[in-house]
C-alpha cells in the first residue's frame, strides 16, 4: 500500500469528518451532536476536529456549505439538461423542492443552518450555492425577452424564500402539503413573470 503524504492524510481526515458530521447533524440535529461523537465516528481525536475546523460551529459551517453546494449542483445539473431557458427555470425550481425531500438536507440546510449560523451567514452560503443559479436563470430569461426586465435581486430573493418555505412545508411530518399542488402553484407564480 502506498504511503500517503501529510497533505493526503489531512484531506482524508477532513473528508471523513465532513462525511460523518453530515450524517450525524442530518440525523440528530446540531444541538444533539457533540464533537466527541463526530470524532469517534471518523476515527480521530477531538483535537483533529479543532485543528481542521476550529469549533463545532466551524465544522457545521463547512457541512452546511457542502450540503448547499451539493443541492446547488443537483439543481444546476437538472436545469442544464433542458435546452429551453423557461424549462430550465421550472426544472431547477422543481429539483430544489425535490432535494428538500431528504430529511438530512432539510435539517442541515433549511432548519439548523439559519438558526445556528444566523441569517446573514446562511444567506451568504445560499447565494454562493443556489441563489446565484436562480439569478442567472432569471437574467437569461430577461435577456431573451421571455420575462419582463426588472431588478433581479429582489425577484431572486422572493422566489428563493418562497421555495425554501415550500420545501419546509412539504417536509412537515403531518404531510399536509401535496408536492404536485406546490409545483403547480410555483409554475403559476413563475408564469406570472412571463411576457
Amino acid at each position: 500500500m502506498p504511503v500517503r503524504t501529510k497533505a493526503e492524510q489531512r484531506a482524508a481526515t477532513v473528508r471523513a469528518l465532513l462525511a460523518h458530521a453530515t450524517e450525524l447533524f442530518g440525523r440528530h440535529g446540531y444541538a444533539a451532536v457533540g464533537l466527541a461523537d463526530i470524532a469517534a465516528a471518523a476515527g480521530v481525536t477531538k483535537g483533529a476536529v479543532y485543528h481542521h475546523f476550529g469549533s463545532k460551529t466551524g465544522l457545521f459551517t463547512a457541512v452546511v456549505e457542502s450540503v448547499q453546494q451539493q443541492v446547488g449542483d443537483r439543481v444546476a445539473a437538472a436545469a442544464d439538461a433542458e435546452p429551453d431557458p423557461w424549462r430550465r427555470l421550472l426544472t431547477g425550481c422543481r429539483e430544489f423542492l425535490a432535494a428538500g425531500d431528504d430529511p438530512r438536507v432539510r435539517r442541515i440546510m433549511l432548519v439548523d443552518g439559519p438558526s445556528v449560523l444566523g441569517w446573514r451567514e446562511w444567506r451568504r452560503l445560499d447565494e454562493a450555492a443556489s441563489a446565484r443559479h436562480l439569478a442567472e436563470a432569471l437574467e437569461e430569461l430577461m435577456a431573451a425577452g421571455v420575462v419582463t426586465r426588472r431588478p433581479v435581486e429582489p425577484l431572486t430573493r422572493l422566489l428563493s424564500g418562497a421555495m425554501n418555505e415550500a420545501a419546509l412545508w412539504l417536509a412537515e411530518p403531518e404531510g399536509s402539503g401535496d408536492p404536485d399542488e406546490v409545483v403547480a402553484a410555483l409554475e403559476t407564480l413563475l408564469g406570472s413573470l412571463r411576457r
